[in-house]
């Protein structure tokens, strides 16, 4: 079983109007509502690639029992940490020239009572675990420290997955983490530095390396991903499909990516599966994960490359 922790769930509201103007009524052509949050998304993949998934984290009380209706559909277990208040809600407009313009709401608090509350929890589910991931942002008024906090009660056998940046990354990275799946522009964030050749982004990799990373992988979006572990790397660029939704196809590449991390598969293969199912992700518009079927078929079709340093 993988254990997922979401600190930070969020209902993604994407309505789509002729224009947007400000000041005026405008009519839906459609909308499309997702119970989200990074983790939880990570555990509805792994349910699709038939991967036993247990997702954790806060949840709150007034809208949150939805959430518990969409991963009982897909076949993931669960266990909250209840808070009082609203799961926040982001709404992204689409015009008819593409344009998005997006309206992110803010987490409630969540007590330092509770915050130890979850501590425990993830304590009492991991030891029966083959992975821990935690990825998200934090609630408001929480400590980055908070992801050291939860991988320090993660036991040393367990692998421990984060998708994250910043201050959250670098509190993670002090227990030793297996895997850490940050894009580009997370890494240059967190480095504080212009990333732009293959050269550049291996040396940028290895620097979380020698923080505590044991592989990186690299999402490039539509130009696929990089993978090392600072002695192997591998490159693996994606293939051309129709993108219909980019939503969730970052937490696709950790599903698959973790699944198989913890059938000690080689490097290369990590690369290959976690590339395949942030592609398939992108072709859903109605769904915040991957069709297995489109997954296999993108897996068949793509190849990794060693780089040569």
């Amino acid at each position: 079983m993988i254990l997922t922790v979401c600190l930070s769930p969020c209902i993604d509201v994407n309505l789509e109007v002729e224009s947007l103007n400000v000041g005026r009524s405008h009519t839906i052509l459609s909308k499309r509502v997702f119970f989200t949050g990074k983790a939880i998304n990570v555990a509805i993949g792994l349910a699709r690639l038939k991967v036993d998934s247990f997702a954790t984290g806060f949840m709150y009380e007034e809208n949150g029992h939805q959430f518990e209706q969409e991963l009982h559909r897909e076949g993931v277990t669960y266990k909250f940490v209840w808070n009082k208040g609203r799961v926040r809600e982001n709404y992204k407009f689409i015009d008819h020239k593409s344009m998005l313009t997006e309206i992110d709401d803010i987490s409630p608090e969540v007590s330092e009572e509770k915050q130890e509350e979850l501590i425990k929890l993830v304590s009492r589910l991991s030891p029966s675990c083959e992975a821990v991931v935690i990825s998200g942002g934090l609630a408001k008024g929480m400590s980055p420290e908070f992801y050291g906090r939860i991988l320090s009660v993660v036991p040393s056998n367990v692998k421990k997955v984060v998708d994250s940046e910043g201050e959250r990354l670098f509190s993670s990275l002090r227990y030793g983490v297996d895997l850490v799946k940050p894009n580009l522009e997370e890494l240059e964030r967190s480095l504080q530095k212009s990333i732009s050749t293959q050269e550049e982004m291996l040396a940028a990799c290895k620097e979380l390396i020698k923080l505590g990373a044991k592989c990186v992988l690299l999402s490039l979006g539509k130009a696929g991903a990089i993978i090392t572990d600072g002695n192997k790397s591998y490159c693996c660029k994606s293939v051309n499909v129709a993108m219909n939704s980019t939503l969730g196809a970052g937490d696709s590449m950790v599903a698959a990516a973790t699944s198989a991390l913890v059938k000690d598969t080689p490097l290369e293969e990590i690369l290959r599966q976690g590339v395949a199912a942030g592609t398939a992700a992108v072709t859903s518009p109605d769904s915040i994960s991957f069709n297995k079927e489109k997954y296999e078929e993108i897996l068949s079709s793509l190849h990794t490359i060693k780089i040569t340093e």
